[in-house]
C-alpha cells in the first residue's frame, strides 16, 4: 500500500512540475513577442530621427521632421501592439482566412472572393496623387520595419497567436491600407441584407399592407407605393428558409441591426460656457479584444493631430488637430442596390441586358484551406456588378430560377481616393477646407461632424448613387437588373450631399438619424439607423442654454431610454394596477410587481437595477407574439425589437392592430391580451435564467459588453484570459448604446457600441478627453491589454493632449527610430 501511495505522490509531482514547464515555456515563448517601447533601432526607409513617446495609457506620440516619418512611425507603433489584428484584417478583405483557419471560415472567403475587394483596392492604388501613395508607401515602410525586427530579433513571431496559427506574414503594401477602408465598408454597410429581409417579408405577409408596420420607415414625410414583390418576381415561395450570414468572429457582414452606428455633436461658441466650440463623438462597432480602434499623436508639418486610428489606416479617423475636430456617423446613405439578373435559357454563361444577352466577365479563384483540399470558385461579373451566391445574404429566398443575384455597391468602384481624403483631413485648418477635401470620399458614406474655433458643421460624405426616378423599387426591394430604370446612372454631384453650416440655433448633430425628408431620387435613403435616440439627445440638448465639455460627457453617457419612456404607457395602459389580489407565488402576483416596478422606473438602463431586464424581456416576447402567427419561421429573423412597429400597433396607425389578433385562433384578441401574455411569456423565461426574485435581478449581468478575442475567445480556459467581459448600463436605443446581442440563449449581451469616445473642447484643447473599450495592446499578456477598459465601463477618460512635455513628463518609454546610413 505504502509503495503504491508513494508512486502515485511520483507521479502526482511529476504531473506537477510538467505543467508548470509547460507554462513556463509557453509563457517565455509568448511574452517574447511583448514590445519594448525603451529603445533606440536602426531602420531604413525615413530621412531623419523618428521618436515615439509612450504616455502613462501607452498612447504613441510620434515625432519626425517630414510627414512621411511620423506616417512609418504610426506603421511601426500599429505592428508592434495590434499586428495579430492587422494580420487577420488582410486576410480577411483578401479572402484568405481558410488557409489559416480552416474549413470554419470558408464561407467568408468565398464571399469576399465574390466582391473582389482587395483586387479593386488594388486597382484604387493606380488612382492615388503623388502625396498619398507617398504617404502610404511610409506607412507600409514603416510596418515592414517592425517585421524585420521580429525575424531578426526572433521577438516571438510577433504576437503570441502566430505560435498557434502558423501562417506566413507578407510585407505590408499600400493595396493593403486601401483595402482596410473597403473592409470598414462592408462592416458599416447595411443595405444589402435589409433589401433581402424586406423581400422575404413581403413574400411572407399574408397581406402586403403589413409591410410598412413591421419594416417601417423613419417617422417622417411618406413616400409612394411599392410594388409587391412578388409582383416583381412572380412564382416565389411565401417562405424559404435562409441559411443565414456567415457565424464566425471574424465576419465582415452584419445584419442590419449591427451594422454601422454612432454618434457625434458639436457647440457653436454661442452655445459653449466657455466660448469655444465643442464637439462629442462615440462610433459604434462590434465589440472585440482589442478594441478595432486605436489611440494615436502625430506631430505633422502642418500642426499636432490626436484621435482614434483603426490599424492598417495611416489617418486619424476621428479626433482634432489644435484648429479643427472631425467625428464619424454611419450616414446609412443608400449606397448598395441587388439586381436580379435572368440567365439566357440557351446559354446560362450570358444574362439580360436592356440590348440584349451579355457574357459574364469571369475567371476562377482557388481558395486554399488549410487542412483540407483546396476549393475553386469561379467569379463571375455584370455591368450591375458581382455575382454573389445564393448562399450569401439569403439571396436563393428570393432569386427565381434560371437567375442570379448581383450588387451595385460605391465600394466597388476602383477610382476610389477615400483614402487619401483621410489623410488629408488631418491637415485641414477650418470646416471649409474640410469639407473641400472630403469630396474625394467614396465609402463607407459618413456623416462628418466639424468644429473649428468659430463654426461647427455637419457633411454627408460618400457617393451618392443617382437612380432612375422610375426605378421599380426605389433601391429598397431587388429589382430587375436588365431594366434600364433600375440601373444606376452614375452619381449626384457632391453639393447635392446633405449639409449643414453654422446652424442658427448653434447645435448640430447625427444619432444616424433621418437627417433629410426630400423625394425620391434625392432622398438619400429611406432607412436610417436611429428613430430613438435622437429624441433623448434632442433634449439633452435643448435642455440648457449654454454647455460644457462636462455636459458633452454627460450626454455621451446618458443611459435613459427615450423608448421604454415612451412604449411602457402605451402597452401597459390596460394593465397597471389591475387585477385582484393574487397570493404570492402565483403568476398573477409576479405579472403585478413587476408592473408595480416598471410603473415606478424612470427609463434609466442602470445596470444594477432589476427594471431594465423586465422591460427588455417583456418588450422582446411582446414582438414575438404579434409577429409570428403572421410571419410564420421567418418571425424568428426578427431578433430586435422595432420600436416604431410596437407604437403603430398599439396605437393602431394605418390598421396595424391587426397584428394583434392571432389569425389562427377563434376569438378576437386585443392588444391588451398580447401585451399581458407577452409579460407572463418574459417572466416565465427571466425565472427560468435568472430567477424569480424579481428585486434581486440586475440588468448587468445580462448585459455584459462582450470584448472577445475573436480567435481564442472561444478556447476552454484560455478564454477566461482573453475575454474581457464587463457588467454594462445602457441598451439599444440609448445614448450609452449598448446594442444587444438578440438571438437566444443571451439576447442581452452587450455586443456592439462605442469603442471609441472623445470630447472636445476648443475653449481649452488640451483639456479634450478620449478612450476606447479595451487598451492599446492586442497582446492578451500585457498590462494595456485591458487597462483602458474599466475606465470606459465607469464613463471614465484619459487626457487627449498634443501637449508633448506632458507626455514625456509620464512615459512608459521612448521609442527612437534612427535612419539607417
Amino acid at each position: 500500500m505504502g509503495k503504491v501511495f508513494l508512486w502515485l505522490f511520483r507521479i502526482a509531482t511529476g504531473l506537477v512540475v510538467l505543467i508548470v514547464a509547460v507554462t513556463v515555456l509557453v509563457y517565455w515563448f509568448a511574452s517574447r513577442s511583448l514590445p519594448d517601447y525603451d529603445k533606440t533601432l536602426i531602420v531604413q526607409g525615413i530621412s531623419a530621427p523618428v521618436e515615439i513617446v509612450r504616455d502613462s495609457a501607452n498612447v504613441p506620440h510620434i515625432f519626425g521632421d517630414r510627414d512621411e516619418d511620423v506616417l512609418y512611425g504610426l506603421g511601426y507603433a500599429h505592428a508592434q501592439d495590434r499586428l495579430w489584428q492587422m494580420l487577420t484584417m488582410r486576410w480577411t478583405v483578401q479572402g484568405r482566412l481558410s488557409e489559416v483557419f480552416g474549413a470554419r471560415t470558408l464561407d467568408i472567403d468565398k464571399l469576399l472572393r465574390r466582391f473582389d475587394l482587395y483586387g479593386v483596392a488594388r486597382e484604387a492604388v493606380e488612382v492615388q496623387d503623388a502625396e498619398t501613395m507617398s504617404k502610404l508607401r511610409a506607412y507600409a515602410a514603416g510596418v515592414n520595419a517592425r517585421l524585420d525586427e521580429i525575424n531578426t530579433s526572433a521577438l516571438g513571431r510577433g504576437a503570441p497567436e502566430l505560435f498557434i496559427f502558423n501562417a506566413p506574414v507578407a510585407p505590408w503594401t499600400p493595396a493593403d491600407s486601401v483595402a482596410m477602408v473597403k473592409l470598414m465598408a462592408l462592416q458599416l454597410s447595411g443595405h444589402l441584407p435589409n433589401e433581402v429581409m424586406r423581400a422575404r417579408t413581403s413574400l411572407a405577409l399574408p397581406d402586403p399592407d403589413r409591410l410598412s408596420d413591421i419594416m417601417p420607415d423613419a417617422p417622417g414625410q411618406g413616400i409612394a407605393a411599392l410594388p409587391e414583390y412578388s409582383a416583381l418576381f412572380p412564382g416565389l415561395p411565401r417562405y424559404a428558409k435562409g441559411r443565414g450570414l456567415p457565424d464566425h468572429p471574424l465576419s465582415p457582414v452584419r445584419a442590419t441591426a449591427l451594422a454601422g452606428a454612432s454618434n457625434a455633436y458639436a457647440a457653436a461658441p454661442s452655445r459653449s460656457a466657455a466660448g469655444g466650440t465643442l464637439l462629442a463623438n462615440d462610433p459604434h462597432l462590434g465589440f472585440s479584444a482589442p478594441a478595432i480602434w486605436y489611440l494615436a499623436r502625430l506631430e505633422l508639418t502642418s500642426g499636432g493631430v490626436i484621435g482614434g486610428t483603426i490599424p492598417g489606416i495611416p489617418s486619424v479617423l476621428t479626433g482634432r488637430s489644435e484648429r479643427l475636430g472631425w467625428g464619424l456617423t454611419s450616414s446609412y446613405l443608400d449606397d448598395q442596390d441587388v439586381h436580379i439578373e435572368q440567365l439566357n435559357p440557351e446559354n446560362t454563361q450570358e444574362y439580360r441586358t436592356p440590348d440584349g444577352f451579355k457574357e459574364f466577365e469571369k475567371r476562377g479563384s482557388i481558395i486554399r484551406v488549410k487542412d483540407a483540399e483546396p476549393v475553386t470558385i469561379t467569379l463571375r461579373w455584370t455591368d450591375n456588378g458581382p455575382v454573389l451566391s445564393g448562399q450569401n445574404y439569403d439571396l436563393e429566398t428570393v432569386t427565381p430560377p434560371n437567375h442570379v443575384a448581383t450588387l451595385s455597391w460605391t465600394a466597388l468602384e476602383a477610382d476610389d481616393r477615400t483614402i487619401g481624403a483621410g489623410i488629408r483631413l488631418m491637415s485641414a485648418g477650418s470646416v471649409d477646407e474640410a469639407i473641400a477635401i472630403l469630396e474625394d470620399f467614396s465609402a463607407p458614406s459618413q456623416n462628418i461632424t466639424l468644429a473649428d474655433r468659430e463654426t461647427i458643421a455637419m457633411k454627408t460624405v460618400g457617393r451618392m448613387p443617382a437612380r432612375d426616378p422610375e426605378h421599380r423599387s426605389q433601391g429598397r426591394l431587388p429589382t430587375q437588373g436588365w431594366l434600364q430604370e433600375n440601373r444606376w446612372q452614375g452619381y449626384l454631384p457632391y453639393a447635392d450631399n446633405p449639409e449643414f453650416r453654422a446652424p442658427q440655433g448653434g447645435i448640430l448633430g447625427n444619432t444616424n438619424n433621418k437627417v433629410v425628408d426630400r423625394p425620391f431620387p434625392q432622398h438619400v435613403s429611406y432607412l436610417w439607423g436611429d428613430t430613438q435616440r435622437v429624441h433623448r439627445w434632442r433634449r439633452l440638448m435643448q435642455s440648457r442654454q449654454v454647455h460644457t465639455r462636462d455636459s458633452f460627457i454627460e450626454a455621451q453617457l446618458d443611459t435613459v431610454s427615450f423608448t421604454a419612456r415612451s412604449l411602457l404607457p402605451l402597452i401597459g395602459r390596460d394593465l397597471w394596477f389591475t387585477g385582484e389580489a393574487a397570493p404570492d407565488g402565483t403568476p398573477q402576483r409576479l405579472r403585478q410587481r413587476a408592473l408595480e416596478l416598471l410603473a415606478e422606473w424612470n427609463g434609466e438602463m442602470n445596470e444594477h437595477l432589476p427594471e431594465p431586464l423586465i422591460y427588455s424581456a417583456w418588450l422582446r416576447a411582446l414582438q414575438m407574439r404579434l409577429i409570428q402567427d403572421d410571419l410564420g419561421p421567418l418571425a424568428a429573423e426578427f431578433e430586435h425589437v422595432e420600436p416604431v412597429f410596437i407604437e403603430r400597433v398599439f396605437r393602431d396607425i394605418d390598421g396595424a392592430g391587426a397584428w394583434c389578433d392571432i389569425r389562427q385562433s377563434s376569438p378576437v384578441e386585443t392588444c391588451s391580451d398580447i401585451a399581458r401574455m407577452a409579460l407572463d411569456d418574459a417572466l416565465i423565461w427571466i425565472g427560468e435564467t435568472y430567477g424569480t426574485a424579481l428585486e434581486s435581478l440586475r440588468w448587468g449581468d445580462a448585459h455584459q459588453a462582450t470584448h472577445d478575442h475573436q480567435i481564442l475567445g472561444e478556447v476552454p480556459l484560455l478564454r477566461h484570459f482573453v475575454n474581457i467581459r464587463q457588467s454594462t448600463s445602457g441598451g439599444d436605443n440609448t445614448l450609452l448604446r449598448g446594442r444587444t446581442k438578440g438571438s437566444l440563449p443571451d439576447p442581452f449581451l452587450n455586443v456592439h457600441g462605442a469603442g471609441y469616445r472623445g470630447v472636445y473642447d476648443f475653449a481649452d484643447p488640451n483639456s479634450s478627453v478620449f478612450v476606447t473599450s479595451t487598451g492599446q495592446s492586442g497582446h492578451f499578456l500585457s498590462q494595456h491589454y485591458d487597462d483602458l477598459a474599466q475606465l470606459w465601463r465607469r464613463g471614465e477618460y484619459v487626457p487627449m493632449s498634443l501637449d508633448a512635455e506632458l507626455a514625456r513628463a509620464a512615459n512608459e518609454g521612448i521609442t527612437v527610430l534612427r535612419p539607417a546610413q
